[in-house]
């Protein structure tokens, strides 16, 4: 005796063999209708018992439940990790005005791009510590140098013009 599960989700049965097959033919059934064979533990699909592997020439495809796919999430802006990077190596290159430079300069196009398009772009943290970094070491650079500069001896030609 067996029970199925038509297509509108109920539960029909018990059939004998006989009145399955009779449905198989009159395609009120197919390989893949969901089938509990009295006495077993689990349902299974029709295509897969053997009193009716000779009416399908292949075996059915596995059914697996589906598993909810996760929503994507936010492509991180690559400008914002640039920045980050140029903010990083800025301290550690000994404040290199280039790079403090280019940081701050990626990290305020990432965060212009990510404010534009915030459903496809994320990274807006890495922009900000990028553009603190690079900022604070570009203002720093600047006062060194100009520190720098007031504290050299000035050239013997301002000394030769005073004459």
């Amino acid at each position: 005796m067996y029970k199925i599960i038509g297509t509108d989700g109920q539960t029909y049965g018990p059939v004998n063999l006989e009145q399955l097959q009779q449905w198989l033919q009159q395609n009120r059934v197919d390989q893949r209708t969901p089938v509990l064979v009295e006495g077993a533990a689990a349902w299974t699909v029709l295509g897969l018992l053997p009193a009716f592997a000779a009416h399908f020439a292949s075996p059915p495809p596995v059914i697996t439940p589906l598993k909810p796919t996760p929503a994507p999430g936010l492509k991180t802006n690559g400008f914002a990790t640039a920045g980050l990077v140029c903010g990083l190596l800025a301290w550690t290159c000994c404040c290199c005005f280039p790079v403090n430079l280019l940081g701050v300069v990626f990290s305020v196009i990432a965060l212009w791009q990510i404010s534009l398009q915030p459903d496809l772009y994320g990274g807006r943290t890495l922009a900000m510590i990028g553009l603190i970094l690079s900022g604070v070491n570009l203002v720093w650079t600047c006062g060194f140098a100009l520190l720098e500069f007031l504290s050299a001896p000035l050239p013997i030609w301002w000394h030769l013009g005073r004459m």
